[in-house]
């Protein structure tokens, strides 16, 4: 396997050279800057990888990194596990487009860390081993709550998946002028060979490094933009509004209802406590103190940085928004204005050229591929983990079987998930990556965070309970999103905006109050209407697992119970 990985990348990159050389000749020219850095990234998370595979020698190595990173490190790779594409490019295309709007995403992003720091955080690191199916499986039967687990993981694992390979794909288009889908499938090989041969610690410094160079890109930016206009946000809002209008400093351009608005920062609330592959990063920690140090930090990290996605947002209206370098005047005029060549998520790599040339284009355009492999590799792991640790080993093999062969399946599901990335990624080229991701969250919300949150609060949560509730919400959010405007109205029926709300059996785009809901409820009535012994008995294991997840007595090691 080690040898047809390498012999894959190493084909994949020469395509890559070749074909990027190629179309950046016949388009805008030969950009050296940009394509040495890329190189210089790559070549540089191939040796962390490389450095990382010596070091990974057992299951509790390949998925937690042995517990030995410290709270301040793990923070900061949190911040890069999370600032994804669609917080970078999406985000920051979303105040372009949207312009005060774009500040429900930064802050719906944001909110849900106080969640994960003071309920979530501590009790997961005292309770879990690898995947946050350990702890809801705690008190109750294993089988069927580690198979729902790993299935709500694996759906919000491949949607944000897309998201991520969508955005990568359309990164390289723009800047090297490659084909979409050499791109995609260069982002699947890379991402593979990280996950496969470094497991969670090359993934880890991976995530380290490329949160570092994200700040520090995305401040020198800000900084940039703001002393353009003496550090006045006033000066910068106002001629925000002369180039658009003044509706961008007001609500209502993104969600234009109370109950989207809503369900939309439900989505982004709960489901950041259930994200398996943020969830994960908290076994990666020593002790239950230094995962809640992760989040302090973390959020601190992330804070900053939805502030500065912001400023870059308005900062793209004002430089990019009529400059004719960046319009892409191929295309029809809307309003007697172009829009800017590879869409709105492209805003942000724009405006590094507008603020820095070509050099700090080379040097964005790599951060933000080094955020997407960060990312993808994270999430990837988390995928692995969850067919591998939850499915194979606790629910096939019942617990019977030795670490090596766990770690087998686990590249072997790593493998597969590259490939399933890589075709929907190709699938889904024409999709708005920050529908995806909101769908990603919606689910997470639905169907991970209200099991991983009873099982650990609700003394008379059962088995029949988690899973028929945790169903049900996975179920509702998937059913009304296919129902609802962006599928039914735009997919199926081919229609925009107020003709697709018109059209759609669901008239909300965001499912997300009505399918957490749904989970709540449904966890709720079927626990307490379960009388079998079972459940008194799962009951009475509650005041235990309680005092564990408080106190951390038991939890000593990561590997044991």
């Amino acid at each position: 396997m080690q040898r047809a990985l390498t012999f894959l990348i190493l084909s994949a990159l020469t395509l890559f050279a070749s074909d990027a050389i190629q179309g950046e000749v016949q388009k805008q020219g030969l950009n050296m800057s940009a394509i040495v850095m890329f190189f210089i990234f790559v070549g540089a998370t191939l040796g962390i990888t490389y450095w990382a595979a010596k070091r990974t020698k057992s299951a509790k190595d390949f998925y937690t990194a042995g517990g030995g990173i410290t709270g301040f490190q793990n923070g900061m790779a949190i911040a890069g596990d999370y600032m994804s594409a669609a917080s970078f490019l999406g985000i920051s295309g979303l105040v372009y487009s949207k312009g005060y709007d774009g500040l429900i995403y930064s802050i719906g992003f944001l909110v849900g860390w106080p969640i994960i720091l003071f309920m979530i955080a501590e009790p997961l690191r005292n309770l879990g081993k690898y995947t946050f199916a350990d702890v809801a499986s705690y008190r109750l039967k294993q089988g069927p709550i580690r198979t729902l687990a790993a299935f709500g993981s694996i759906t919000t694992v491949i949607l944000y998946l897309i998201a991520q390979i969508v955005g990568s794909g359309k990164l390289i288009q723009l800047l090297f002028g490659l084909q979409y889908e050499m791109a995609v499938v260069l982002v699947g090989v890379l991402m593979v060979l990280y996950v496969t041969f470094g497991g969670m610690l090359a993934t880890t410094w991976v995530q380290i490094v490329k949160a570092f160079l994200l700040l520090a890109g995305a401040t020198f930016m800000a900084v940039a933009v703001m002393a353009h206009y003496d550090f006045s946000f006033g000066s910068l809002f106002s001629h925000a509004t002369e180039l658009k209008d003044a509706s961008i400093m007001s609500p209502g351009k993104l969600v234009s209802d109370p109950i989207s608005a809503i369900s939309l920062a439900i989505a982004l609330m709960f489901g950041t406590a259930g994200l398996p592959h943020i969830l994960m990063r908290f076994f990666t920690v020593s002790d239950a103190k230094e995962a809640r140090k992760s989040v302090f930090y973390a959020t601190g990290f992330i804070g900053y940085f939805y502030i500065l996605t912001f400023i870059i947002g308005f900062g793209a209206i004002v430089m990019v928004f009529q400059n004719p370098q960046y319009l892409d005047m191929a295309k029809h005029a809307v309003d007697g204005k172009f829009p800017i060549l590879g869409g709105n998520d492209m805003a942000a790599i724009h405006l590094s050229h507008a603020v820095g040339g070509d050099f700090f284009l080379g040097f964005i355009s790599a951060v933000a591929f080094a955020t997407i492999l960060a990312v993808v590799s994270g999430l990837t792991l988390a995928g692995a983990s969850a067919i591998s640790h939850d499915l194979y080993a606790s629910v096939w093999k019942k617990g019977q079987v030795d670490g090596m062969a766990e770690m087998r399946v686990s590249k072997i599901a790593t493998v597969a998930l590259g490939i399933v990335a890589i075709i929907l990624g190709i699938a889904f080229e024409k999709q708005n990556i920050a529908f995806v991701v909101g769908l990603a969250f919606a689910i997470a919300a639905s169907a991970n965070f209200p099991i991983l949150f009873l099982s650990m609060y609700w003394r008379k949560l059962t088995t029949r309970g988690a899973v028929i509730g945790g169903s049900l919400g996975l179920l509702t959010a998937v059913v009304l999103v296919i129902l609802g405007p962006s599928v039914w109205g735009e997919i199926v029926m081919g229609l925009k905006d107020k003709e697709a709300v018109a059209a759609a059996i669901f008239p909300y785009k965001y499912p997300a109050l009505f399918s957490v809901t749904v989970a709540f409820v449904g966890i709720w009535f079927f626990s307490i209407t379960d009388k079998s012994e079972s459940a008194k008995a799962e009951q009475e294991a509650f005041e235990a697992q309680f005092i564990r997840s408080q106190t951390g007595i038991g939890a000593e090691g990561a590997s044991e119970h």
